[in-house]
């Protein structure tokens, strides 16, 4: 019995291991390989020699202190929103929470369009100047993070037990006493774990830098591209993929041991939202602010898009059928928007494949030390790409896919299957906890009536998990369709992606130009924001400890 175990284990885990070799540990060794070896032989000259270099340590010094700032005001405008959102009752705070969590998934070149316009000289907040400044930047990051800390926090705040506080309020604490010394202890680990992965996501953010800082200010995701496109240094690119390669996987690893932190005032159950009261006005104000702040952008986008040449029309919305001023682009943006629709569809089927064979192989329970050591072996095995960036990994399919046997440069499939990966951590992390909270019994009660290992997934598993399912594969299909970093090494000139031609149209000269990337962004974040806001009624509490 234990032995058909850990065969029928091994050919589920078989799939998705040969999958992995071939478009994770194959790229990445050739990533690594571009960067230590120079003419055949290991040099690490070259990488220390990039290393060295002044433009260098200001990319790197500018990575970390944006994210950090980005970090601690998501962090500052997140907490009080936690609060209000989860643990509190009041009309629409449902569409309050789903309105916030729509950042989170739209399309970084989006975002860094509106923030871009919100501030740029004609802007609402043109008189500020922060057009081009760090400022813009990390506002941008702020607000595609936010929605992290919100999930975060709020998943773990809602489910404390109430009755430590209400007894040290009983005893005379004010409210800043009892959260200080009650409240934030128990939720250390979730904020310190939610702040560990906004600030992974903020140091490799793409499209949000790369639109809003351009050439002046770099990151080492933005550093990686314009080494790659516009220098040709593959050398230094890959001594810098490597570089954020270890340093992402040591916040990963960081952000994982602080999530299994054991808390003692955390009880497994939701506390019932209380109504609100005249000390929480603090706290709903500062919500409703991040509402508006989250807003204000997204508002602005909108607006922009409705006007050209100075006046309200629909003519940007209308040049969506064109190929922009001066033939700006090879394709018009529809056509870009059917490739879009086309790849995410075939980037969702792939990543629902890998990521539910992998979760059912590490969700179910070891019955022997040796299963439980093959599980805990294939779970390391599989958390891998999580280390790795969307640029990193574009840039490895770059320069490993291009020969035979894997001659894939070409193939309509590689942009599909590099959106596929990007998406997988995602599809994982929502299936994994509702397959381990099912009943093995049951499936041991299946197993002895006579059902095979499919007719038992389909009575068992299959109900508790088809509205997850259905949750992850919208938020595959709507990260897929605004993936920009991996797209952007790979995607074919004829055939382009919506996220591209935005970012191509706003580097082309003409207001027409501008116009239509506005209306194409509009389009995008619609898409996107759709795809969310139905997801969010499916419930996915365990999108709340990605």
């Amino acid at each position: 019995m234990r032995g058909r175990r850990l065969l029928t284990m091994a050919g589920l885990a078989l799939g998705p291991l040969l999958v992995l070799a071939v478009f994770f540990v194959l790229p990445v060794s050739g990533m690594i390989g571009r960067g230590f070896v120079v003419d055949g032989r290991f040099d690490v000259s070259g990488v220390v020699d990039v290393l060295g270099r002044p433009r260098t340590h200001r990319v790197l010094w500018f990575t970390v202190w944006s994210a950090g700032l980005a970090t601690i005001c998501s962090v500052v405008l997140g907490l009080p929103a936690a609060y209000v959102l989860h643990r509190l009752a009041f009309p629409l705070r449902n569409l309050v929470r789903a309105l916030l969590l729509v950042p989170f998934v739209l399309p970084t070149v989006v975002v860094g369009v509106a923030f871009r316009l919100l501030v740029g000289e004609s802007g609402p907040l043109g008189f500020l100047g922060l057009d081009g400044t760090p400022v813009a930047i990390i506002a941008g990051l702020t607000f595609f993070n936010v929605a992290v800390v919100i999930r975060a926090v709020g998943v773990a705040w809602e489910s404390l037990d109430p009755r430590p506080a209400e007894a040290a309020a009983a005893l005379g604490a004010t409210p800043a006493q009892v959260f200080r010394t009650v409240t934030f202890p128990a939720l250390r680990p979730a904020l310190v774990s939610a702040a560990s992965v906004v600030f992974l996501f903020c140091a490799t953010s793409f499209g949000v830098v790369l639109t809003l800082g351009g050439l002046r200010y770099s990151s080492v995701e933005t550093e990686i591209y314009l080494l790659t496109t516009q220098l040709l240094d593959l050398q230094a690119a890959a001594a810098l993929s490597i570089l954020q390669l270890l340093a992402v996987t040591a916040l990963l690893v960081l952000a994982g041991r602080l999530r299994r932190v054991p808390d003692p005032t955390v009880e497994r159950r939701t506390a019932r939202p209380r109504p609100v009261r005249r000390q929480d006005a603090g706290q709903l104000a500062l919500t409703f602010l991040t509402l508006a702040l989250v807003a204000a952008p997204i508002l602005t986008l909108v607006l922009g898009s409705l006007r050209a040449h100075g006046e309200w029309t629909l003519a940007n919305y209308r040049n969506l059928d064109s190929v922009g001023a001066g033939n700006a682009l090879l394709v018009p943006v529809t056509s870009a928007l059917v490739t879009s629709l086309r790849t995410a569809v075939d980037a969702t089927w792939m990543a629902l494949l890998l990521g539910g064979l992998i979760a059912v192989v590490v969700s179910r329970r070891s019955v022997s030390p040796a299963e439980r050591r093959l599980r805990s072996t294939l779970d390391g095995i599989f958390m891998l790409p999580l280390g790795v960036s969307a640029v990193t990994l574009g840039f490895g399919f770059l320069i490993t896919l291009d020969r035979p046997p894997l001659e894939l440069r070409e193939s309509p499939l590689l942009v599909p299957i590099a959106q596929a990966l990007v998406a997988l951590p995602l599809v994982v992390r929502i299936l994994v906890p509702v397959l381990a909270g099912a009943d093995d019994r049951q499936r041991q009660a299946a197993a002895s009536l006579g059902a095979g290992p499919l007719r038992a997934f389909a009575t068992v598993d299959l109900p508790l998990v088809w509205r997850p399912l259905l949750a992850a594969a919208g938020f595959a299909f709507a990260i897929s369709l605004g993936e920009f970093g991996a797209t952007s090494f790979l995607f074919r000139d004829e055939h382009p992606t919506l996220p591209v031609v935005i970012y191509q149209l706003i580097g082309r000269p003409g207001s027409d130009n501008f116009g239509m990337a506005l209306a194409a962004s509009v389009v995008l974040a619609a898409a996107t924001a759709l795809v969310v806001l139905v997801v969010d009624r499916f419930g996915t509490r365990s999108l709340g400890t990605f």
